[in-house]
């Protein structure tokens, strides 16, 4: 079998969902929706086609990289730039050649304004039959960007003209049904993948939740994330968090900046987290009692299943599809994404009731083994790819007996 993705290759959700599925002996490859030239360290054993891409910020990758290699990443973003002054459209017929070159069994788009945009440029432009094509919707790619008018008619371009959809919440299937899916929905399953949860549970501190004294707060202040609220609600309740320390991960500048004043200002210790490996994020969740995540779009937020799987408690907005996975009140709370004062409230009561915690930690362990264990997600994932491999073949079959 043969697939062709289309994704962010410098991403590691892009990363963790292909390593489940490339033991199987299949030929897998990758075309970055975004033409950066960076290839995640944890994608190997596949082969990936930039177009320019510098050496040295790509020397210790186990994937074969295909493109020009350039001794610098200037001298390549240089090279990336001359492409589009010649061709806006060079990595479209980029890819166009590819599927052609390729003729993979089927392709797989990871993320729509980028990867899904690409796939159905190339789609409408591609002379041949085209190869089954798989949608993957993450995070905002509806629920968000659906309701603004630059996307909704590519949007819904991207629905009707894919085979496949798949997401990873009965809300993104709803709406993708209203936008006009024509393609078979997959089964429900985070983008990332499973998690190890035996490796893992080494990385948990020992003794019950209610005993740590970290808070993580996702720092991501953008377009959707709404880190500084988050700081904000921690201000509140600079009292309740003596003893406590406040760590931030993946925080925009703004957000380091409002961190430094808001420890200044309560005494209360917020650190900012370094890059790090996702062994190491794993390690600080097992050692946070507390884990807050502020936006006003997502799906599952990985952040979310991480907190899930190493018992920290969630607070997490209600603009992602957290009640799918988390009880209000009871494994997690569920809060508005630009109101400090009931985010505060929350933290509070995460603080002050360890019962509620202990429990929550219980809980939500057993909801990690029956649907976040990579031996029940990845048989599905590789059944999903064979299944799709199957039809193709039935259809192929059945119009070679019209042609007779």
């Amino acid at each position: 079998m043969r697939i062709l993705f289309i994704a962010m290759a410098e991403s590691v959700h892009t990363a963790r969902w292909i390593n489940q599925i490339n033991d199987q002996g299949w030929d897998i490859h990758l075309f970055p929706s975004i033409d950066w030239g960076l290839t995640h360290p944890d994608i190997r054993n596949i082969d990936v086609y930039h177009s320019f891409y510098g050496k040295r910020s790509n020397r210790s990758h186990w994937a074969k990289l295909h493109g020009i290699p350039v001794i610098s990443e200037f001298a390549a973003q240089t090279g990336r730039l001359m492409l589009k002054r010649i061709r806006l459209s060079y990595r479209t017929i980029q890819l166009i050649h590819l599927i052609h070159k390729l003729q993979p069994d089927m392709i797989h788009s990871m993320e729509i304004q980028a990867g899904g945009y690409l796939v159905l440029d190339a789609k409408r432009r591609y002379k041949q039959k085209f190869p089954p094509w798989i949608v993957t919707n993450w995070g905002s790619d509806i629920y968000l960007f659906g309701r603004l008018a630059d996307h909704v008619d590519r949007i819904k371009a991207v629905l009707a003209s894919c085979d496949y959809y798949s997401c990873e919440c009965q809300r993104d299937v709803r709406l993708a049904k209203e936008m006009g899916l024509r393609g078979e929905v997959l089964s429900i399953l985070p983008n990332t993948g499973g998690f190890d949860l035996k490796r893992v549970a080494r990385f948990r501190q020992s003794g019950p939740t209610s005993e740590r004294r970290l808070i993580l707060l996702k720092g991501y202040q953008h377009f959707a994330g709404r880190a500084l609220v988050a700081l904000r609600a921690v201000s509140l309740c600079a009292n309740e968090l003596k003893g406590y320390k406040v760590l931030i991960y993946s925080p925009s500048p703004d957000v380091k900046i409002a961190a430094e004043l808001v420890s200044q200002s309560t005494g209360i210790p917020i650190d900012i987290i370094p890059p790090c490996s996702h062994d190491e994020m794993l390690q600080l969740y097992g050692a946070a009692r507390i884990y807050i995540g502020l936006s006003i779009s997502d799906a599952i937020s990985t952040s979310l299943l991480e907190a899930i799987v190493m018992g920290t408690f969630p607070i997490q907005s209600c603009t992602s599809s957290a009640e799918e996975w988390i009880r209000d009140g009871e494994t997690g709370l569920i809060v508005p994404p630009e109101d400090p004062e009931p985010v505060a409230a929350a933290i509070r009561r995460a603080l002050s009731d360890d019962a509620l915690v202990n429990r929550a930690a219980e809980l939500n362990a057993r909801v990690a083994r029956e649907r976040l264990d990579e031996s029940v997600i990845r048989p599905q994932v590789i059944a999903m790819y064979k299944k799709i491999a199957d039809q193709a073949r039935i259809r192929e079959r059945k119009q070679e007996m019209y042609r007779l």
